[in-house]
């Protein structure tokens, strides 16, 4: 009964780990466009939508590896409203945050603002690798 718990939780965890986002970019919308008291999904006369409209600005959300083409979305939003184009850049794991600083260079070049939100298993996928190795050695201790 323990070896068939213990390889349940690592077909459970493999899963989680390979599976493609943690969360969508609607998550990461609501929870920024909420706390700043934004439109979520504003339409706007050419039939394209910012993710959030604030007071001030008009945020485009991307993943990491889509750095590029937030940044003709945000001048684009920013055009079509009036606000200031902003860009939130959703960092999944350390190795996203090359793309954060490629990003930065251009926004500053053309007056886009631009912040990031971390996924929140951000620290905790870290160590996945670890536990997965710590619950195969255990397996391994377990099995004659």
């Amino acid at each position: 009964m323990k070896i068939f718990f213990i390889i349940f939780t690592l077909l459970l965890t493999n899963n989680y780990v390979f599976a493609g986002r943690l969360y969508n970019e609607a998550y990461y919308q609501n929870l920024w466009c909420n706390r700043w008291n934004g439109i979520t999904e504003y339409k706007l006369s050419d039939h394209t939508r910012v993710d959030c409209l604030t007071k001030n600005y008009a945020v485009e959300f991307d993943f990491a590896k889509k750095w590029a083409e937030a940044v003709g979305q945000s001048i684009h939003y920013g055009q079509m409203t009036g606000k200031k184009p902003a860009i939130i850049l959703i960092i999944e794991q350390p190795k996203d945050f090359v793309y954060y600083h490629r990003l930065k260079k251009i926004c500053a070049a053309h007056g886009i603002t631009l912040w990031y939100m971390k996924s929140p298993l951000y620290e905790d996928k870290l160590n996945l690798e670890y536990y997965k190795v710590l619950a195969l050695s255990q397996i391994n201790t377990i099995l004659p």
